[in-house]
């Protein structure tokens, strides 16, 4: 991957100026560069990695195989498109393996998420099966350590 878009996906907000002497380049050929990626839809947003557990009003995160029948002249793009336009869906993918799409969903509880599941998911059509997993604790999210203690969990050595 480009060394810019992997400065830029470490820390956003690093500044095109800090990025210009990481890179060697001209402050203007950043600006420049980072302007053509949004343009493109390379860079789709910017985003901060929140550690939800520090928060009060923490979310449940879902995870949900999903088993569909690809539509005729649609495959998975058209089921993963209306799937995608939930507001409680964060993300979709397709996958390989025993299940066609695999998604995150947010939810303040997991009544919630299991609402969800069960009154708008499972009822599409070309739902043939879903398996929901709900995450319990988060150690690592988009390359970022969610807990970074001072102790050292490694064994002492003795002589």
């Amino acid at each position: 991957m480009n060394e810019l878009l992997e400065l830029l996906k470490q820390n956003a907000l690093e500044s095109p100026e800090n990025l210009s002497k990481m890179l060697g380049l001209s402050i203007d050929e950043v600006k420049q560069q980072i302007a053509a990626y949004e343009k493109e839809g390379v860079i789709r947003a910017y985003q901060a990695v929140v550690n939800e557990e520090k928060l009060d009003a923490s979310l449940v995160t879902t995870v949900i195989e999903v088993k569909v029948t690809p539509e005729s002249e649609g495959g998975f793009d058209r089921i993963a498109d209306r799937i995608s336009r939930f507001p409680e869906v964060d993300s979709v993918f397709l996958m390989s393996g025993g299940f066609d799409l695999l998604l995150f969903i947010k939810g303040r509880t997991m009544q919630e998420s299991f609402s969800f599941v069960s009154e708008k998911l499972s009822t599409m059509q070309g739902i043939t099966s879903t398996a929901t997993h709900f995450m319990m604790k988060t150690y690592k999210q988009s390359g970022i350590l969610m807990h970074t203690g001072e102790d050292d969990e490694r064994l002492k050595v003795s002589p």
